[in-house]
């Protein structure tokens, strides 16, 4: 999957089986790097890791566009 965030294009991939409403986390594959994004009790995503150049707001990002992909 792609993303455009900051007018930078990013790749992604979910490497996470089975998403459905009650998943609270996952892992995906961002330039190379595995994370994991977990579900805060706010219901935004966050990356305990806080890698790809320390972004969080991209990490962010990815995690709202999985969401909304998946209707979590």
């Amino acid at each position: 999957m792609r993303i455009t965030f900051e007018n930078r294009d990013y790749t992604y991939s979910v490497l996470t089986k089975n998403i459905n409403k009650d998943t609270v986390e996952f892992k995906i594959s961002v330039q190379g790097e595995e994370l994991t994004l977990v579900r805060s009790v706010n219901k935004e995503w966050d990356c305990p890791e806080l890698t790809v150049g320390n972004n969080h707001n991209l990490l962010k990002a990815i995690g709202k566009s999985i969401a909304l992909r998946y209707r979590l």
